[in-house]
């Protein structure tokens, strides 16, 4: 009797023997199997901590150089900053404007890019530590990260810029996240 015809025993097969999907013809088991190591490896990672950490600091960066764009656009209403440009002629005017509107983006960039990378790095860290995804791990990093950007300010404006972005994490956790039940 073979053993591999008794009820509820898992078949085994040598590596690289496993049957292939349906479609899958033999001659390209090469390319399937290389697709798969591919396809685990972009997996492992896209969810490791380095990878969140950079994208949340590249779309903060992003997001934050877009405000400051969309607000340099209303500094030139003001009459007092027309007046200032008012002597030069109109190529320097615009070099001035190009220039104050960069160093704006590049400011503003940063720093949305530092809190975006500092939260997401923290967030990351704890939720691979506790492995669990909940809103706890976004208050714990709100609080971490508002203490950390407050640091400088002394350890009540730290606890206090703690307590304030653990609250505002909790409140976008709580407004964006779908909660659902672990199914164990």
């Amino acid at each position: 009797m073979n053993g591999s015809n008794f009820p509820g025993l898992v078949p085994l097969f040598p590596d690289g023997k496993e049957p292939l999907p349906q479609g899958v013809p033999e001659d390209e088991r090469d390319a399937y199997n290389q697709m798969k190591k591919t396809e685990r490896f972009m997996t492992m990672a896209s969810e490791s901590c380095g990878f969140k950490t950079v994208l949340a600091g590249g779309g903060g960066f992003a997001i934050g150089a877009f405000f400051s764009l969309m607000s340099a656009s209303f500094a030139y209403e003001d009459p007092l900053v027309r007046q200032q440009h008012a002597t030069l002629k109109t190529t320097q005017k615009a070099r001035e404007v190009f220039r104050e509107m960069g160093r704006g983006m590049w400011s503003s960039g940063k720093g949305f890019g530092k809190v975006g990378a500092l939260f997401a790095g923290i967030e990351c860290v704890i939720e691979s530590y506790r492995a669990k995804n909940d809103i706890y791990n976004s208050v714990a990093s709100g609080f971490l990260a508002g203490g950390i950007l407050a640091r400088n300010s002394g350890p009540k404006a730290a606890f206090g810029g703690g307590m304030a972005f653990a609250a505002f994490s909790a409140a976008i956790d709580m407004f964006l996240r779908r909660e659902t039940p672990d199914e164990d």
